[in-house]
Protein backbone atom coordinates (compact mmCIF):
# COMPACT_ATOMS: atom_id res chain seq x y z
CA UNK A 1 0.00 0.00 0.00
CA UNK A 2 1.52 3.35 -1.01
CA UNK A 3 0.01 6.76 -0.37
CA UNK A 4 2.50 8.68 -2.51
CA UNK A 5 5.12 7.47 -5.03
CA UNK A 6 6.16 3.82 -5.01
CA UNK A 7 9.66 3.46 -3.67
CA UNK A 8 9.05 6.22 -1.16
CA UNK A 9 11.24 9.21 -0.44
CA UNK A 10 14.72 7.96 -1.29
CA UNK A 11 14.45 7.31 -5.06
CA UNK A 12 11.71 9.82 -5.80
CA UNK A 13 12.36 12.98 -3.76
CA UNK A 14 15.27 12.25 -1.44
CA UNK A 15 18.68 10.64 -1.84
CA UNK A 16 18.61 9.97 -5.59
CA UNK A 17 17.45 13.37 -6.95
CA UNK A 18 19.52 15.27 -4.37
CA UNK A 19 22.61 13.24 -5.21
CA UNK A 20 22.05 13.89 -8.93
CA UNK A 21 21.79 17.66 -8.40
CA UNK A 22 24.82 17.70 -6.12
CA UNK A 23 26.83 15.76 -8.70
CA UNK A 24 25.93 18.36 -11.33
CA UNK A 25 27.01 21.10 -8.92
CA UNK A 26 30.28 19.26 -8.28
CA UNK A 27 31.00 18.99 -12.01
CA UNK A 28 30.17 22.68 -12.51
CA UNK A 29 32.36 23.72 -9.58
CA UNK A 30 35.26 21.57 -10.81
CA UNK A 31 34.93 22.97 -14.34
CA UNK A 32 35.01 26.56 -13.06
CA UNK A 33 38.19 25.76 -11.12
CA UNK A 34 39.89 24.11 -14.09
CA UNK A 35 42.33 26.95 -14.72
CA UNK A 36 44.58 25.76 -11.90
CA UNK A 37 45.26 22.62 -13.98
CA UNK A 38 45.75 24.45 -17.27
CA UNK A 39 42.13 23.98 -18.39
CA UNK A 40 40.52 27.02 -20.02
CA UNK A 41 37.30 27.35 -18.05
CA UNK A 42 36.56 31.07 -17.92
CA UNK A 43 33.36 30.73 -20.01
CA UNK A 44 31.83 27.75 -18.17
CA UNK A 45 28.10 28.22 -17.52
CA UNK A 46 25.02 26.16 -16.79
CA UNK A 47 21.40 25.73 -17.88
CA UNK A 48 19.37 24.88 -14.81
CA UNK A 49 16.38 23.37 -16.65
CA UNK A 50 18.90 20.95 -18.18
CA UNK A 51 20.33 20.27 -14.73
CA UNK A 52 16.79 19.50 -13.55
CA UNK A 53 16.26 17.24 -16.59
CA UNK A 54 19.37 15.31 -15.59
CA UNK A 55 17.95 14.91 -12.08
CA UNK A 56 14.67 13.60 -13.53
CA UNK A 57 16.59 11.09 -15.65
CA UNK A 58 18.41 9.86 -12.56
CA UNK A 59 15.05 9.33 -10.82
CA UNK A 60 13.71 7.34 -13.76
CA UNK A 61 16.82 5.17 -13.77
CA UNK A 62 16.40 4.49 -10.05
CA UNK A 63 13.40 2.35 -10.96
CA UNK A 64 10.77 4.31 -9.06
CA UNK A 65 8.54 4.61 -12.11
CA UNK A 66 8.65 0.87 -12.84
CA UNK A 67 8.14 -0.33 -9.30
CA UNK A 68 4.45 -1.18 -9.70
CA UNK A 69 5.07 -3.28 -12.82
CA UNK A 70 7.94 -5.00 -11.04
CA UNK A 71 5.86 -5.81 -7.96
CA UNK A 72 2.92 -7.05 -9.99
CA UNK A 73 5.23 -9.28 -12.07
CA UNK A 74 6.33 -10.81 -8.75
CA UNK A 75 2.72 -11.51 -7.82
CA UNK A 76 2.49 -8.61 -5.37
CA UNK A 77 -0.74 -6.60 -5.37
CA UNK A 78 -0.23 -2.84 -5.25
CA UNK A 79 -2.81 -0.51 -3.68
CA UNK A 80 -2.68 3.26 -4.12
CA UNK A 81 -3.88 5.28 -1.15
CA UNK A 82 -3.39 5.86 2.56
CA UNK A 83 -3.85 2.85 4.85
CA UNK A 84 -5.58 3.22 8.22
CA UNK A 85 -5.91 0.52 10.87
CA UNK A 86 -9.44 -0.15 12.05
CA UNK A 87 -8.55 -3.28 14.06
CA UNK A 88 -5.43 -5.36 14.77
CA UNK A 89 -5.92 -7.36 11.56
CA UNK A 90 -7.79 -4.94 9.30
CA UNK A 91 -7.01 -1.72 7.40
CA UNK A 92 -8.98 0.57 5.12
CA UNK A 93 -7.71 2.10 1.87
CA UNK A 94 -10.05 4.48 0.09
CA UNK A 95 -13.05 2.87 1.85
CA UNK A 96 -11.87 -0.61 0.87
CA UNK A 97 -11.26 -3.06 3.73
CA UNK A 98 -8.30 -5.46 3.70
CA UNK A 99 -7.23 -8.00 6.30
CA UNK A 100 -3.94 -9.83 6.82
CA UNK A 101 -2.18 -12.18 9.22
CA UNK A 102 0.89 -9.95 9.37
CA UNK A 103 1.65 -6.29 8.67
CA UNK A 104 4.86 -4.35 8.11
CA UNK A 105 4.56 -0.62 8.77
CA UNK A 106 7.05 1.46 6.76
CA UNK A 107 5.25 4.80 6.48
CA UNK A 108 8.46 6.83 6.83
CA UNK A 109 8.51 10.41 8.04
CA UNK A 110 7.23 13.84 7.06
CA UNK A 111 8.63 17.35 7.26
CA UNK A 112 8.84 18.97 10.70
CA UNK A 113 7.45 22.49 10.53
CA UNK A 114 9.15 24.78 13.06
CA UNK A 115 7.11 27.20 15.17
CA UNK A 116 7.70 30.36 13.12
CA UNK A 117 5.10 33.14 12.96
CA UNK A 118 3.79 33.59 9.43
CA UNK A 119 5.36 30.45 7.97
CA UNK A 120 1.96 28.92 7.29
CA UNK A 121 0.86 32.04 5.40
CA UNK A 122 3.60 32.53 2.83
CA UNK A 123 4.91 30.17 0.13
CA UNK A 124 8.18 28.46 1.00
CA UNK A 125 10.35 25.65 -0.26
CA UNK A 126 10.77 22.25 1.36
CA UNK A 127 13.50 19.68 0.69
CA UNK A 128 11.03 18.04 -1.68
CA UNK A 129 9.75 21.06 -3.63
CA UNK A 130 13.23 22.60 -3.82
CA UNK A 131 14.26 19.70 -6.07
CA UNK A 132 11.86 20.86 -8.78
CA UNK A 133 12.49 24.60 -9.03
CA UNK A 134 13.39 25.76 -12.56
CA UNK A 135 16.15 28.14 -11.48
CA UNK A 136 18.18 28.69 -8.32
CA UNK A 137 16.87 31.63 -6.25
CA UNK A 138 18.96 34.81 -6.22
CA UNK A 139 18.88 34.59 -2.44
CA UNK A 140 17.56 31.97 -0.05
CA UNK A 141 17.22 31.62 3.73
CA UNK A 142 17.52 28.01 4.93
CA UNK A 143 15.96 27.13 8.28
CA UNK A 144 17.96 24.19 9.66
CA UNK A 145 21.69 23.53 9.62
CA UNK A 146 21.72 19.73 9.64
CA UNK A 147 22.85 17.58 6.72
CA UNK A 148 19.88 18.45 4.48
CA UNK A 149 20.13 22.19 5.03
CA UNK A 150 23.91 22.15 4.52
CA UNK A 151 23.58 20.16 1.28
CA UNK A 152 21.06 22.66 -0.13
CA UNK A 153 23.28 25.54 1.00
CA UNK A 154 26.16 24.00 -0.93
CA UNK A 155 23.97 23.29 -3.98
CA UNK A 156 22.43 26.75 -4.28
CA UNK A 157 25.63 28.65 -3.48
CA UNK A 158 27.51 26.67 -6.14
CA UNK A 159 24.96 27.84 -8.71
CA UNK A 160 25.28 31.45 -7.58
CA UNK A 161 22.60 31.96 -4.92
CA UNK A 162 23.27 34.12 -1.88
CA UNK A 163 22.57 31.72 0.98
CA UNK A 164 21.78 32.35 4.64
CA UNK A 165 21.51 29.21 6.79
CA UNK A 166 20.23 29.35 10.39
CA UNK A 167 20.80 26.67 13.02
CA UNK A 168 19.66 26.85 16.66
CA UNK A 169 22.70 24.84 17.80
CA UNK A 170 26.07 26.59 18.26
CA UNK A 171 27.37 25.09 14.99
CA UNK A 172 26.31 23.66 11.65
CA UNK A 173 26.07 19.86 11.44
CA UNK A 174 25.75 19.64 15.24
CA UNK A 175 25.64 15.82 15.19
CA UNK A 176 29.18 15.69 13.78
CA UNK A 177 32.50 16.41 15.50
CA UNK A 178 33.52 20.01 16.14
CA UNK A 179 36.25 19.82 13.50
CA UNK A 180 33.65 19.12 10.81
CA UNK A 181 31.58 22.15 11.74
CA UNK A 182 34.65 24.39 11.82
CA UNK A 183 35.73 23.19 8.36
CA UNK A 184 32.29 23.53 6.76
CA UNK A 185 31.65 26.99 8.24
CA UNK A 186 35.10 28.19 7.10
CA UNK A 187 34.60 26.91 3.54
CA UNK A 188 31.07 28.31 3.39
CA UNK A 189 32.37 31.71 4.45
CA UNK A 190 35.58 31.93 2.43
CA UNK A 191 34.69 30.02 -0.75
CA UNK A 192 30.89 29.98 -1.07
CA UNK A 193 29.75 33.30 0.41
CA UNK A 194 27.27 31.49 2.65
CA UNK A 195 26.20 33.26 5.86
CA UNK A 196 26.19 30.59 8.60
CA UNK A 197 23.90 31.88 11.35
CA UNK A 198 24.63 29.53 14.24
CA UNK A 199 22.92 29.89 17.65
CA UNK A 200 20.08 31.53 15.72
CA UNK A 201 16.35 30.95 16.06
CA UNK A 202 13.97 32.10 13.34
CA UNK A 203 10.89 33.67 14.95
CA UNK A 204 8.96 35.33 12.12
CA UNK A 205 8.61 35.46 8.33
CA UNK A 206 6.54 37.86 6.25
CA UNK A 207 6.02 39.05 2.69
CA UNK A 208 7.66 42.30 1.68
CA UNK A 209 6.71 43.08 -1.91
CA UNK A 210 8.00 40.23 -4.07
CA UNK A 211 10.59 39.42 -1.39
CA UNK A 212 10.29 37.69 1.98
CA UNK A 213 11.62 39.04 5.25
CA UNK A 214 13.01 36.59 7.79
CA UNK A 215 13.46 37.70 11.41
CA UNK A 216 15.69 35.71 13.75
CA UNK A 217 17.20 36.02 17.20
CA UNK A 218 20.96 35.61 17.61
CA UNK A 219 22.35 36.18 21.07
CA UNK A 220 20.33 39.07 22.50
CA UNK A 221 19.76 40.71 19.10
CA UNK A 222 16.75 40.53 16.81
CA UNK A 223 17.90 40.66 13.18
CA UNK A 224 16.02 40.51 9.88
CA UNK A 225 17.05 39.87 6.28
CA UNK A 226 15.20 40.03 2.93
CA UNK A 227 15.45 37.07 0.56
CA UNK A 228 13.77 35.69 -2.55
CA UNK A 229 13.03 32.27 -1.08
CA UNK A 230 12.79 30.43 2.24
CA UNK A 231 13.67 26.75 2.53
CA UNK A 232 12.52 24.80 5.59
CA UNK A 233 14.92 21.95 6.41
CA UNK A 234 14.31 21.56 10.13
CA UNK A 235 14.12 17.78 10.24
CA UNK A 236 11.42 15.11 10.01
CA UNK A 237 8.83 13.45 12.23
CA UNK A 238 7.68 9.81 11.96
CA UNK A 239 4.36 9.37 10.14
CA UNK A 240 2.30 7.61 12.80
CA UNK A 241 -1.19 9.00 12.10
CA UNK A 242 -2.51 5.72 10.62
CA UNK A 243 -4.86 4.46 13.33
CA UNK A 244 -2.18 2.65 15.33
CA UNK A 245 -4.28 2.81 18.50
CA UNK A 246 -6.96 0.71 16.75
CA UNK A 247 -4.38 -2.04 16.29
CA UNK A 248 -3.09 -1.86 19.87
CA UNK A 249 0.30 -0.52 18.80
CA UNK A 250 2.30 1.55 21.29
CA UNK A 251 3.81 4.71 19.83
CA UNK A 252 4.70 8.30 20.60
CA UNK A 253 5.13 11.34 18.34
CA UNK A 254 8.81 10.28 18.20
CA UNK A 255 7.97 6.96 16.54
CA UNK A 256 6.58 3.45 16.84
CA UNK A 257 7.95 1.39 19.72
CA UNK A 258 9.41 -2.00 18.72
CA UNK A 259 11.42 -4.77 20.39
CA UNK A 260 14.83 -6.04 19.23
CA UNK A 261 13.12 -8.04 16.46
CA UNK A 262 11.19 -4.97 15.18
CA UNK A 263 7.90 -6.32 16.53
CA UNK A 264 5.42 -3.75 17.77
CA UNK A 265 3.29 -4.29 20.87
CA UNK A 266 0.94 -6.16 18.50
CA UNK A 267 3.12 -9.22 17.86
CA UNK A 268 1.88 -9.81 14.29
CA UNK A 269 2.75 -6.24 13.27
CA UNK A 270 6.32 -5.16 12.54
CA UNK A 271 7.75 -1.72 11.74
CA UNK A 272 10.88 -0.54 9.94
CA UNK A 273 12.51 2.62 8.64
CA UNK A 274 11.98 6.27 9.52
CA UNK A 275 8.66 5.54 11.26
CA UNK A 276 10.73 4.14 14.17
CA UNK A 277 12.15 7.63 14.63
CA UNK A 278 15.66 6.85 15.80
CA UNK A 279 18.05 6.70 12.80
CA UNK A 280 16.57 8.17 9.63
CA UNK A 281 18.87 6.85 6.90
CA UNK A 282 17.92 4.82 3.84
CA UNK A 283 20.62 2.21 4.51
CA UNK A 284 19.24 1.69 8.02
CA UNK A 285 15.72 1.26 6.63
CA UNK A 286 17.02 -1.30 4.13
CA UNK A 287 18.60 -3.40 6.89
CA UNK A 288 15.51 -3.09 9.10
CA UNK A 289 13.21 -4.10 6.25
CA UNK A 290 15.27 -7.24 5.57
CA UNK A 291 15.24 -8.11 9.28
CA UNK A 292 11.47 -7.54 9.59
CA UNK A 293 10.71 -9.59 6.48
CA UNK A 294 12.87 -12.45 7.78
CA UNK A 295 11.19 -12.36 11.19
CA UNK A 296 7.71 -12.46 9.66
CA UNK A 297 8.63 -15.50 7.55
CA UNK A 298 10.88 -17.52 9.89
CA UNK A 299 10.87 -18.85 13.43
CA UNK A 300 14.48 -17.88 14.15
CA UNK A 301 14.48 -14.14 14.79
CA UNK A 302 17.08 -11.59 13.69
CA UNK A 303 17.87 -8.15 15.13
CA UNK A 304 19.20 -5.10 13.29
CA UNK A 305 22.72 -4.03 14.23
CA UNK A 306 23.19 -0.30 14.78
CA UNK A 307 26.80 -0.47 15.99
CA UNK A 308 28.31 1.01 12.83
CA UNK A 309 25.89 3.28 10.94
CA UNK A 310 27.66 5.51 8.40
CA UNK A 311 26.48 9.14 8.04
CA UNK A 312 27.30 11.13 4.91
CA UNK A 313 26.84 14.77 3.90
CA UNK A 314 27.38 15.21 0.16
CA UNK A 315 29.13 18.56 -0.08
CA UNK A 316 32.67 19.47 -1.17
CA UNK A 317 34.60 18.04 0.53
CA UNK A 318 32.30 15.16 1.41
CA UNK A 319 31.72 14.54 5.10
CA UNK A 320 31.37 10.97 6.36
CA UNK A 321 31.39 9.56 9.86
CA UNK A 322 30.62 6.30 11.65
CA UNK A 323 30.39 5.08 15.21
CA UNK A 324 30.75 7.35 18.21
CA UNK A 325 31.60 11.04 17.93
CA UNK A 326 33.90 12.66 20.48
CA UNK A 327 30.84 14.22 22.14
CA UNK A 328 29.25 10.75 22.38
CA UNK A 329 32.37 9.45 24.14
CA UNK A 330 32.39 12.38 26.57
CA UNK A 331 28.71 11.84 27.44
CA UNK A 332 29.41 8.14 28.08
CA UNK A 333 32.50 8.99 30.16
CA UNK A 334 34.67 6.80 27.93
CA UNK A 335 38.47 6.98 28.12
CA UNK A 336 39.64 7.49 24.55
CA UNK A 337 42.59 8.23 22.33
CA UNK A 338 42.21 10.24 19.13
CA UNK A 339 44.31 11.22 16.16
CA UNK A 340 43.80 13.39 13.10
CA UNK A 341 45.58 13.37 9.74
CA UNK A 342 45.12 16.42 7.51
CA UNK A 343 44.21 15.39 3.98
CA UNK A 344 46.81 17.65 2.38
CA UNK A 345 49.77 15.53 3.57
CA UNK A 346 49.08 12.61 1.22
CA UNK A 347 50.13 12.19 -2.38
CA UNK A 348 46.65 12.20 -3.86
CA UNK A 349 45.97 15.62 -2.36
CA UNK A 350 49.12 16.95 -4.01
CA UNK A 351 48.11 15.63 -7.44
CA UNK A 352 44.63 17.18 -7.19
CA UNK A 353 45.59 20.40 -5.35
CA UNK A 354 43.26 19.52 -2.47
CA UNK A 355 43.96 21.48 0.71
CA UNK A 356 40.84 21.10 2.88
CA UNK A 357 39.94 17.98 4.81
CA UNK A 358 41.08 15.43 7.39
CA UNK A 359 40.63 11.95 8.80
CA UNK A 360 39.93 11.62 12.53
CA UNK A 361 40.00 8.31 14.40
CA UNK A 362 38.78 7.66 17.97
CA UNK A 363 39.79 4.49 19.84
CA UNK A 364 39.40 3.13 23.33
CA UNK A 365 42.50 2.67 25.49
CA UNK A 366 43.05 -0.81 23.98
CA UNK A 367 43.21 0.68 20.49
CA UNK A 368 39.82 -0.62 19.31
CA UNK A 369 38.23 1.87 16.91
CA UNK A 370 35.07 3.46 18.34
CA UNK A 371 34.41 6.22 15.82
CA UNK A 372 35.76 7.90 12.72
CA UNK A 373 35.20 11.03 10.67
CA UNK A 374 36.43 11.79 7.16
CA UNK A 375 36.26 15.14 5.37
CA UNK A 376 37.70 14.50 1.93
CA UNK A 377 36.84 13.72 -1.68
CA UNK A 378 35.06 10.34 -1.84
CA UNK A 379 34.58 10.30 1.95
CA UNK A 380 31.31 8.38 1.49
CA UNK A 381 33.26 5.52 -0.05
CA UNK A 382 36.28 5.76 2.27
CA UNK A 383 34.18 5.48 5.44
CA UNK A 384 33.27 1.85 4.82
CA UNK A 385 36.75 0.57 5.68
CA UNK A 386 36.23 2.10 9.11
CA UNK A 387 32.60 0.95 9.26
CA UNK A 388 33.85 -2.62 8.82
CA UNK A 389 36.56 -2.02 11.42
CA UNK A 390 34.05 -0.81 14.02
CA UNK A 391 31.58 -3.58 13.19
CA UNK A 392 34.25 -6.22 13.88
CA UNK A 393 36.16 -4.57 16.75
CA UNK A 394 39.36 -3.99 14.79
CA UNK A 395 42.12 -1.82 16.21
CA UNK A 396 43.74 1.22 14.68
CA UNK A 397 46.86 -0.92 14.33
CA UNK A 398 44.91 -3.49 12.27
CA UNK A 399 43.97 -0.75 9.81
CA UNK A 400 47.38 0.96 9.86
CA UNK A 401 49.16 -2.31 9.05
CA UNK A 402 46.83 -3.00 6.11
CA UNK A 403 48.37 -2.00 2.80
CA UNK A 404 46.77 1.10 1.26
CA UNK A 405 47.49 1.88 -2.38
CA UNK A 406 49.51 4.96 -3.34
CA UNK A 407 48.37 7.53 -4.33
CA UNK A 408 44.80 7.18 -3.02
CA UNK A 409 42.63 9.11 -0.59
CA UNK A 410 42.52 6.03 1.64
CA UNK A 411 46.15 6.66 2.61
CA UNK A 412 44.88 9.36 4.95
CA UNK A 413 42.98 6.64 6.85
CA UNK A 414 46.18 4.65 7.22
CA UNK A 415 48.14 7.70 8.38
CA UNK A 416 45.50 8.66 11.00
CA UNK A 417 45.36 5.11 12.33
CA UNK A 418 49.17 4.85 12.41
CA UNK A 419 49.24 7.79 14.85
CA UNK A 420 47.37 5.62 17.35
Amino acid sequence: VEADALGGESPNFGDVPMSALLHAAKVYGAAKDGQQFGIRSATVGYNYPSVKAWKDLAISRAGAGGSQRFYEAEGITVFEGAAHFISPHEITINRRHLSASYFLIATGAHLLMPQVIGLDKIPHLTPRTALDIIRPPKSVFIIGGGATGVEFAHLFSTFGSKVHIAEVAPRLLPREDDEVSELVERIFDSQKGVSALTSSRVIKVAREGIMKRVTYIRGDREISVKVDEILVAAGKLPTVDIGLENAGIHYTPKGIEVNEHLQTSAKHIYAAGDVLGHTMYTHVALQESRVAAHNILHRDKLSPNYKAVPRITYIVPEIASVGLSEDDCIKRDLAINKATAPINIIGRANTTNTRDGFVKIITDKKGIILGATIAAPCAGELIHELTLAIQHNLTAQDVAYTMHAFPTWSEAVRVACSKL
